[in-house]
């Protein structure tokens, strides 16, 4: 796979992903409202998030890395997660991309969420999920390309930086 700059490999996400991953979502904590989350992890504290996501099954982790020498600086990874707890929404999930800063507009994104939903395709999967905190025309882009539709925002729905953020959702009919 070959976004504009570089060989990209995407593969299922592995324990030795861990630190990586951590220090990509702590740039969006940190840095952004693109995740409600307001305090950074450390590796330990994500490893149950990490060991969520099998290798096969509804809930998916993938990670994008460049090609190269060992495994590569991390670009992205995607996720498929469970919508809520409650045992009727089995067949629906969330899903989620996250792109390295570095590695934005260089369509990695767009391999990543092209392997989520491939891997997708002989679950048990009715519904893909997305909530995108607004602004994020990327987002926005990313998801419609992959035709998720709008079916509603939660206005004003979570406090980060002294502000208020809405949430705009977004699905996808999977079968």
């Amino acid at each position: 796979m070959s976004p504009e700059r570089g060989e990209v490999q995407v593969r299922a996400g592995a324990e030795t992903d861990l630190t990586a991953l951590t220090d990509l979502y702590n740039h969006y904590v940190r840095e952004t409202a693109i995740t409600f989350d307001t305090e950074p992890f450390s590796p330990d504290q994500r490893r149950p998030w990490l060991l969520s996501h099998p290798k096969d099954g509804p809930h998916r982790l993938l990670v994008a890395r460049s090609a190269g020498e060992g495994d590569g600086s991390l670009l992205g990874y995607a996720t498929s997660s469970a919508f809520r707890p409650k045992g009727a929404y089995v067949t629906s999930v969330e899903t989620t991309v996250y792109c390295a800063p570095e590695a934005g507009g260089r369509g990695v994104g767009t391999l990543l969420y092209r392997a989520l939903f491939a891997a997708l395709a002989d679950e048990d999967v009715h519904r893909a999920y997305a909530g995108v905190a607004q602004p994020n025309e990327a987002s926005v882009r990313l998801h419609a390309r992959f035709g998720f539709r709008p079916i509603g925002t939660f206005t004003e729905v979570g406090r980060k930086f002294d502000r208020y953020w809405d949430v705009a959702w977004y699905q996808k009919d999977l079968r």
